[in-house]
């Protein structure tokens, strides 16, 4: 392995993050993050002597397979299995600009068939297929990563997840936190320094996806600005917009708005100061397209930080989802014109655990992101209305919730 920077250290570790979904003006890539001053401990993470899945890691997940039933192989060819095998291989970066924050980061890619360690799904340390390369990378949690890599990187894609990111039930620092890791792991991933894949990843052309937790960060990532003025006006007394949606899953909660400066000071100086009273996105232009799959965010950007999301989105909700009137809101305001959003009628927030639902977003990413990244222009009908309106239990835009 090659010795990274020492800004950048690697320290071993073989930890993986675990499965279990619950409910939940210019870029900062390269500015400096401020210091923060109460952050949690780092004992988050498990240390690097820890090598044993967690029970929540075992729990088997859904596979793609070339055997749907019915008409869903036809109707959702992207959602089978492509050509290319699938390995990962895991790291942890300390990130000097955070008080050394560990980051934990699995990079998932196409690997040559016969390597690395054999298992259930892909395989650990194989090594890397380069006859596509570099391929376009994605970015997520390790949560959603472990469900949808499998499909996308089977089609030419990389992928860098953060591992040890998750869900939480009232808003906090993983506002910030965990759009930073991300951008974190963009930036390990695009340096060239993971030992067996240079050249495989092409961190130029990048997307974003998440779901739940994820899906906000997904949302922090495409632009959208945190609008402080707007989410505080909402404590403790929320305007007719705002409180409807917080009677379903939003981790909405008036905790920071009650010691502000703090909790900006902890963000640090290089995203909350601005001109126009915004924070700066949490972006990076190399991010050309975003997937926000059932997030939250609404009474945090507002109606002026969504207008900020400047590049191609497209949402998925389901209509009985709690958080499917916040999505509405949010489509409706994001900035770009370049927008779309599919709605799975009839489903709920726990459709994450289908394996037929999991199949059928997997189809619409990988058509997203071909098209967007892959410059594969006749995937763009794979997710067009006419593509959706195949389905009954399919919905093209807003629809009234269940």
């Amino acid at each position: 392995m090659r010795t990274p920077p020492p800004s950048h250290r690697i320290v071993p570790s073989l930890c993986l993050a675990t499965i279990a979904l619950a409910a939940c003006a210019s870029s900062v890539t390269n500015l400096p993050q401020a210091t923060p001053t109460n952050r949690a401990p780092a004992a988050t993470l498990p240390g690097p002597t820890s090598t044993s899945p967690t029970a929540a890691e075992a729990v088997p997940q859904p596979t793609p397979t070339a055997t749907q039933a019915g008409g869903e192989k036809a109707l959702f060819p992207l959602s089978i299995p492509g050509p290319y095998l699938v390995g990962r291989r895991s790291f942890v970066f300390e990130d000097p600009s955070r008080e050394n924050r560990l980051v934990g980061i699995t990079i998932w890619y196409p690997a040559q068939e016969g390597t690395g360690l054999a298992g259930s799904g892909p395989r650990v340390d194989a090594a890397a297929d380069t006859s596509g390369a570099p391929y376009p990378l994605l970015l997520s949690s390790t949560k959603v990563a472990r469900i949808f890599a499998p499909y996308l990187v089977s089609r030419g894609f990389t992928w860098a997840s953060v591992d040890h990111i998750d869900s939480y039930m009232k808003m906090k620092n993983e506002m910030f936190d965990q759009p930073l890791d991300i951008l974190f792991a963009l930036n390990q991933a695009a340096s060239n320094q993971l030992e067996g894949l240079g050249g495989m990843i092409d961190a130029e052309h990048a997307g974003a996806i998440g779901y739940s937790f994820d899906g906000y960060n997904t949302l922090a990532l495409s632009g959208a600005r945190i609008d402080p003025q707007y989410y505080r006006s909402q404590c403790p007394n929320p305007d007719p917009t705002t409180k409807p949606i917080l009677l379903g899953l939003s981790a909405f909660n008036c905790d920071p708005a009650s010691d502000w400066p703090d909790f900006a000071a902890q963000a640090g100086q290089a995203i909350t100061e601005s001109d126009d009273g915004l924070w700066q996105p949490m972006s990076d232009p190399r991010i050309r397209a975003v997937m926000p799959l059932a997030g939250e965010g609404w009474w945090l950007f507002g109606e002026r930080g969504l207008a900020a999301v400047d590049r191609p989105v497209l949402m998925i909700v389901a209509t009985g989802d709690l958080l499917y009137p916040e999505n509405v809101l949010i489509f409706e305001h994001i900035g770009t014109p370049d927008k779309a959003l599919i709605s799975f009628v009839g489903r709920d927030h726990m459709m994450i655990y289908n394996a037929k639902m999991i199949a059928r977003m997997a189809h619409f990413a990988a058509a997203f992101f071909g098209y967007h990244l892959q410059g594969k222009e006749d995937l763009a009908y794979h997710f067009s209305e006419e593509w959706v309106a195949q389905c009954e239990d399919l919905a093209w835009g807003v629809q009234a919730p269940d």
